[in-house]
Parts: structure tokens; C-alpha cells; sequence
């Protein structure tokens, strides 16, 4: 029994500073005086759970028994001639797959932890395989110095990890909106920003070319992509992303974000040029002006979050020549013929000819990417022949999929990572300590602030080892 007031009062103030549910931290303290009580009072094999009453304060401890039957049971020396008759010319990597799918099909018998089901109908009628059988224990108000210890580890890992899901939950739903951040620091080119609970990664190519970042700068960043990397969530942040400059409209202008007005299609080179098609959904809104605002002040927000990328803002059209028209933006077009093999032939006044192509075929690049069509700039004054650069092709992009591979990739490298580390610390114990140490609850957090003493409790673990696997896990 416990003071409930200053219990909760306790669970309260976790919950506020880690943000986990009550319920999963309540959830952790009984894991972890199940497992106090199991190192105390029980069976290394035993399944045990504990309860704690909200309304009384008071713990109770069942163990669990899985009901089994004869066809889940793995015949030992069968199963063992079996296996060296097919697995003898079999690579190691195929052994591995083969014993992991023999043992997901067949159990080992053990009387600690499964019933028979001819049994467990005679405790509970209706019982099948697979179901839980339960028995009460009985309740131990005292616990040793390790049974405490362990209580400590458990409730300390699942924490860990009830915050490490309440963090994925939290910015899974943020993909694809503005985060703001503070830079941290800089290691091979890629950017690690502060995002509050959980630090961020903005890879090189995601970047703004030529951007300056300082740390300890504070900045506004895409949320690209959110994923498990095995030691934590990685958030994958960019600046580069189209949809980076149209998340920052939709901050700084009420309308977009209200849906009055569109953003209905957007190219972009990130840190030189942008074009944006806008389009109103109400009549007597005018797109532009809303996007720029008044005395431009909406436009300038924009702007100074993007350094010296230039925007230009256009009309959207239904009208495929009025639409490539518009997207030629600043340039000044006399008309625009359709060809065949959807193909735009742009005419333009001589005078506004390079405004039209731009420096280093710029301008009629993004024009061409933002309405998907074919783009041959042509001088009025001599409309047969080919501009140097005037000619810039319909590119198909897909930024999402391309965005998404990139990603994938980068994150696979960064959880590969972790996975070797992993694989060579394996390497260095063998079989039967790791299998030591998973059933008595030692996972690799857990190991990580172990002492000499508490692995030394684990029946088969003696000094010697106890001091390698602190090597390993502590260096």
C-alpha cells in the first residue's frame, strides 16, 4: 500500500515533463514490479503480471500460463535429426532463416510458462490454444536490493519507450507542415536542428544551395519525413522541397490557409528562382494580390525565410496558352501556338527575349516545369529560328517519390548503422549468455547502466563475464 495522492501526483508530473499518457506510465511501474516480484519471490521462466487498483492502492500478482497443445509441441529428438539432415549443406544465413521459421511453427514445452489444454478446460471450460490461463500469487509488500534494482531498469527502459512512441506519434503527425528549430551542429555536410523533444536531421540535398546555417540559428524547416531508426524517431527535415516555399504562403497568407485561395502547381530551384500558380476559389478574390499583400509585406515574409531565391507569382489558367503565357512571368508574350506532341511555341517581342529565357535558360526551365508542357521561345521578329536556351522540355517530376527514395535511402544508411553496431556486439558474446541475459530482462538499455553485482545475480554469468559484457555495452 501507497499514498495515492502523492503516487499520482508523481505519475502527473512524468506524464507533463515526458508527454506519455498516464496510462502508460502506470502501465510501466506495474511491469516493473512484476518484475521486482519474479526476481524476488519467482521462477526466472515464470510469466508475471501485476495489477495496481487506482481506487485502493492496492498491487496484486498473477501468474500467466499459455495454453498449449500436442501440435504446437517441437519433438526434441526429432526436431534435432531433422534439422542436421536439411540444414547440413545450407549457408549460415539460410540456417538462420530456417531455424527462426521452425521455431515461429514449434514450441519447447515448459511447464512454467504453458498447460496442456487438456488441462486448462478444467480451469476454464472454454479455453483454446493460445489463451491465457491465470493464477493468483500472493502479494509481497517487500522487495531485496536487486529485485529493486530490476524494478528500477524496467520502468526506466519503458519509459524510454513509451516516450520515444509519444515523440513518433507527435511529429508523425506533423509530416508534411512548417517546424521551426534551432541548428545544433554540422557533421558531414548535414544539418542536426533542436525541434524541442527530439533533434532532426536535414541532409545536404536538402538543403538550400549556397544557404549559410550558424548554430545556434533558429529556423524554419519542412518536415519531410518521420521514421524509426531503431534508437530513436529521425525526422528528416528540408529546405529545399517545393512544397517548402507553399507551406510558407500558407503561414503568412490567410487566405490559402482558409482555401479561398490555391496554390495549384509549383517549380522551383531552390536558392535562385521560384514560380507559383495561384487560383481563387471565390469569385472577386484576386489570387496575386492576396499572395503578395498589402505594400508586399506577405510576399517579404516569404522572401526573407528563403535569403535570395527570387518568387514570382502567376495566375493559374485552365487555358493551356494563357497558362504558359503567365508562367513566362516577367516576360512580356506576344502569343503562343500549340504543336503537336504537347508543345508550347512561345513568340516574344525582341526586347523581351532574355527576360523570357533568363540567365542560363532559367525562366522558361521553370515555366516549363510548372505547366508541364514543352516550352520553344521564339523571337516576334524571327519566329522560324531557334534561341540559343529557348528551348526547355516538360520534365515529369514527381517530388514526392523522389523525395521519398531519398529519404528511404539516407535513414536506411543512418539504421544500418545501429544494425552493425548491434551485429558486432552480438558477435562478441555467444548464444547462450545473450539468451542468459534476454530471459532474465537485460535488453541493450538496460545493459547499458548495469553494474558488475546485478549481471553476477543472473544464474551462469560469473565475474569475468559480467565484466565483458560491461566492456562491451558501457565502453
Amino acid at each position: 500500500m501507497f499514498d495515492l495522492k502523492e503516487f499520482f501526483s508523481a505519475i502527473n508530473e512524468i506524464a507533463e515533463e515526458k508527454g506519455i499518457s498516464q496510462d502508460k506510465i502506470l502501465e510501466a511501474i506495474e511491469q516493473a514490479v512484476a518484475a521486482a516480484y519474479k526476481k524476488e519471490y519467482a521462477n526466472k521462466n515464470n510469466i508475471i503480471r501485476a495489477k495496481i487498483d487506482p481506487e485502493t492502492g492496492e498491487v496484486k500478482f498473477w501468474q500467466i500460463k499459455i495454453v498449449v497443445d500436442e501440435s504446437m509441441l517441437k519433438e526434441e529428438e526429432e526436431g534435432e535429426a531433422v534439422e542436421k539432415e536439411e540444414t547440413s549443406q545450407l549457408t549460415a544465413t539460410e540456417k538462420q532463416i530456417q531455424q527462426g521459421e521452425e521455431l515461429a511453427k514449434k514450441i519447447r514445452f515448459n511447464p512454467e510458462r504453458h498447460i496442456m489444454l487438456e488441462e486448462a478446460v478444467k480451469i476454464k471450460p472454454e479455453a483454446k490454444p493460445g489463451d491465457e490461463i491465470i493464477f493468483p500469487l500472493e502479494t509481497h509488500e517487500e522487495f531485496g536490493r536487486i529485485a529493486a534494482q530490476t524494478a528500477k531498469q524496467v520502468i526506466l527502459q519503458k519509459l524510454r519507450e513509451a516516450e520515444k512512441e509519444a515523440v513518433l506519434e507527435e511529429f508523425k503527425n506533423k509530416e508534411g507542415e512548417i517546424v521551426s528549430g534551432i541548428i545544433q551542429r554540422i557533421e558531414n555536410r548535414n544539418i542536426y536542428i533542436n525541434l524541442g523533444r527530439v533533434d532532426g536531421v536535414m541532409f545536404y540535398n536538402e538543403s538550400i544551395p549556397n544557404e549559410r546555417y550558424r548554430i545556434g540559428e533558429r529556423m524554419k524547416f519542412y518536415l519531410l519525413a518521420v521514421q524509426d531508426a531503431g534508437r530513436g524517431p529521425m525526422i528528416v527535415l528540408s529546405r529545399s522541397h517545393p512544397k517548402f516555399v507553399s507551406k510558407l504562403f500558407e503561414l503568412e497568407v490567410p487566405e490559402i490557409a482558409s482555401g479561398v485561395v490555391k496554390i495549384m502547381a509549383i517549380a522551383r530551384e531552390p536558392g535562385f528562382r521560384s514560380k507559383v500558380a495561384v487560383a481563387s476559389t471565390v469569385e472577386g478574390v484576386d489570387p496575386i494580390g492576396s499572395c503578395v499583400g498589402q505594400k508586399g509585406t506577405r510576399i517579404m515574409a516569404v522572401l526573407n525565410e528563403l535569403g535570395q531565391e527570387k518568387i514570382d507569382i502567376i495566375k493559374w489558367s485552365d487555358n493551356p496558352e494563357e497558362f504558359v503565357a503567365q508562367a513566362l512571368s516577367p516576360a512580356k508574350v506576344s502569343r503562343v501556338e500549340m504543336m503537336p506532341r504537347r508543345e508550347m511555341r512561345v513568340f516574344v517581342p525582341e526586347d523581351q527575349l532574355s527576360l523570357a529565357i533568363g540567365k542560363g535558360g532559367q525562366n522558361v526551365r521553370l515555366a516549363a516545369k510548372l505547366t508541364g508542357w514543352k516550352i520553344d521561345v521564339r523571337s516576334e521578329s524571327a519566329p522560324e529560328a531557334k534561341v540559343e536556351g529557348g528551348v526547355a522540355e516538360a520534365l515529369e517530376e514527381n517530388f514526392e517519390e523522389e523525395n521519398s527514395s531519398q529519404v528511404a535511402e539516407q535513414v536506411s544508411s543512418e539504421t544500418n548503422k545501429t544494425i552493425n553496431e548491434q551485429s558486432l556486439i552480438k558477435k562478441q558474446l555467444s548464444e547462450k549468455i545473450q539468451e542468459l541475459l534476454k530471459s532474465n530482462g537485460y535488453d541493450e538499455e538496460r545493459l547499458k547502466s548495469a553494474t558488475k553485482e546485478e549481471l553476477m545475480q543472473v544464474k551462469g554469468i560469473g565475474e569475468k563475464t559480467a565484466e565483458k559484457i560491461i566492456q562491451i555495452f558501457q565502453q
